[in-house]
This record gives C-alpha cells, sequence and structure tokens, in this order.
C-alpha cells in the first residue's frame, strides 16, 4: 500500500517508521531540519528496552510531485490540519482515503473538505512516543490501534487493517468508532492536559493523590457529557482503564507536555476544548475542565513572553 504521512513529530515518525516494514511509505515534513536528518539517517525509533529500529522512509517538504496515495494519514498539529493538506492535495485522489489518528474529536469536518465522508478514516490508536532528535522517537508504550467510518461500509477499509496488522501494529475496525474516539477522549483530556499544566510525565498522574484526585474529576466531568451523548461510559471503569493504561507507560511524555515544555501552541482546544463544546450543547457544566483550558493557555502566553 503507498502511504504518505502528514507529520515528522514523535507519533507521524513512530508510524512512519512500523508502517514501512511492509508498505511504500513516504513522510511529509515541514521541517527542514527533520527531513535532513531522516534522509541521512533514516527514520529511528527506540524502544522502551533500548533496541533501536531503523527504517528507510523517504521524507519530503512537499508531497506534491509524489501523485495519488492509497492511504494518507493526518498526524499535524490539530490546527495544522487544513493547510498541511491544501498544501499537499496532489497527495489525494478519487481513490484516496484519508485517516486521522489525532488526538481530541471533530476532526471528520476538516477532512470532509479534501474527500468525500466515505473516504474518511477516523482512528485512536494507544502507541505513546515522545522526540528525542529530528528523526529519532521514543516508543514509550504500545497498544491497539482502532479504526472506522461513520456510517458506511466498513470493508471498505479492511485493507487498510490488513496493511496494519501486516507491519505488527494491531488494528481492528470498530463499528461504534465515535465511542472509541470518546474514550480516547477521556485519556487525554484528563492525563495528558494534565501533564502539561504539572510538566511531569504520565506516572505522576497516578502516583501523586492530588494529580490523581484531579485526573478523577477531569475523567467524571467527560464521561458525563459522553453519556449525554449516548455512549454509555461507566464512570469507575474508564478511570481505571486510565490508571492502567498510564501504569503501563509511567515514563511517557505526552505531546502537549512537550508543547508547553518547549513554548509551542498546543492542542488543548481540540481535546479538553472539544469536552467543553460537546457540553455546551447538552447543557452541562464542565467547570475543571474551563479551568484547566484557561491554564493551559496561559501557560502558552508565558512561554510566548
Amino acid at each position: 500500500m503507498r502511504i504518505a504521512i502528514l507529520g515528522s513529530g514523535a507519533m507521524g515518525c513512530l508510524f512512519a517508521g512500523l508502517l514501512s516494514r511492509c508498505n511504500q511509505v513516504s513522510l511529509i515534513a515541514r521541517s527542514e531540519q527533520a527531513v535532513k536528518a531522516i534522509n541521512e539517517k533514516g527514520l529511528r525509533i527506540r524502544e522502551q528496552d533500548g533496541t533501536l529500529f531503523q527504517a528507510s522512509v523517504p521524507a519530503y517538504m512537499s508531497g506534491t510531485e509524489l501523485g495519488p496515495m492509497d492511504l494518507v494519514v493526518v498526524f499535524v498539529k490539530s490546527m495544522d490540519s487544513i493547510s498541511a493538506l491544501k498544501a499537499n492535495e496532489g497527495l489525494i485522489g478519487k481513490s484516496t482515503f484519508l485517516m486521522t489518528l489525532q488526538n481530541g474529536s471533530g476532526h471528520d469536518e476538516e477532512l470532509a473538505r479534501f474527500v468525500s465522508r466515505d473516504r474518511i478514516v477516523l482512528g485512536v490508536t494507544r502507541h505513546n512516543s515522545s522526540v528525542i532528535e529530528p528523526g529519532l522517537v521514543s516508543h514509550g508504550g504500545s497498544g491497539q490501534t482502532v479504526i472506522g467510518l461513520l456510517g458506511f461500509d466498513p470493508s471498505t477499509i479492511r485493507p487498510i487493517e490488513q496493511a496494519f496488522t501486516a507491519c505488527a501494529l494491531d488494528c481492528i475496525i470498530a463499528l461504534d468508532i465515535e465511542r472509541q474516539i470518546w474514550s480516547k477522549l477521556l485519556l487525554n483530556t484528563s492525563v495528558s492536559s494534565l501533564t502539561a499544566l504539572l510538566q511531569v510525565k504520565q506516572g505522576f498522574i497516578i502516583d501523586d493523590p492530588y494529580a490523581c484526585s484531579v485526573m478523577e474529576t477531569l475523567a467524571s466531568e467527560a464521561v458525563e457529557v459522553g453519556n449525554a451523548y449516548g455512549y454509555g461510559l461507566d464512570r469507575d471503569k474508564s478511570i481505571e482503564s486510565i490508571k492502567a493504561l498510564i501504569s503501563k507507560a509511567k515514563g511517557g511524555l505526552t505531546s502537549i507536555y512537550a508543547d508547553i515544555r518547549d513554548g509551542r501552541l498546543t492542542e488543548v482546544d481540540y481535546i479538553s476544548g472539544s469536552v467543553i463544546r460537546a457540553a455546551q450543547k447538552k447543557g452541562i457544566e464542565v467547570p475543571c475542565h474551563r479551568m484547566l483550558v484557561a491554564l493551559i493557555h496561559a501557560m502558552e502566553d508565558k512561554g510566548r513572553a
């Protein structure tokens, strides 16, 4: 399968490298430094046990000349999706699937500007990665990748599932992908945003009783909102699932943590902010989320200052 990955960040590099095992993968980056490093040294993935996997993945500043792909996976920051897709429309043909494995929700509305809705693949992944240096990432944790379509025949994306599975990426198709996205959102909004605010690794959230209490409050608010949309989430089971996932990757660093650390804008409006927007539509109050988003934006301002 011909696959293009948009974005040379932690997750873009991770999936480009892993998928290159059995597919023809190209990586599209905006950073000249990243393109140079990947093309000269290869795309390198450091596993938790210290082993290093090196993949031969060509990197480009633009994918326009590469022609239409079978699959384009969007891994840029959520606020950059439209500009990245506009700059690389040459990758998109009539039979191209657009996939988003980005954090948060609502991405299908942006992807629908480029392909018909039956070509939009939504997904969530439990893999975790962080950038060590351009072209070198740390694979902090593994897990299942779940993909799906909104209201269309799921058999059309079976080849994508098979392409992922062939590369030892545990991938399944879900008929309830919206619920799956919300379940992943629980983790991001209650843990990732909190690690950014506190500037800590994931493990601190469950090891520290105060941080854990805030995490549980955030998760509870998100569960209430999700259930207002009929997702049937269990609060206690959701919190236990979050704790179990963190315990497997306690040293993991989230992308939003790195953004605050390095003085960049974050995706908080697409993560915790999406919970606030969904709550507003149902008349539900989520005060902890509102405070968290405000504090993250204040830290962004502090970083720029």
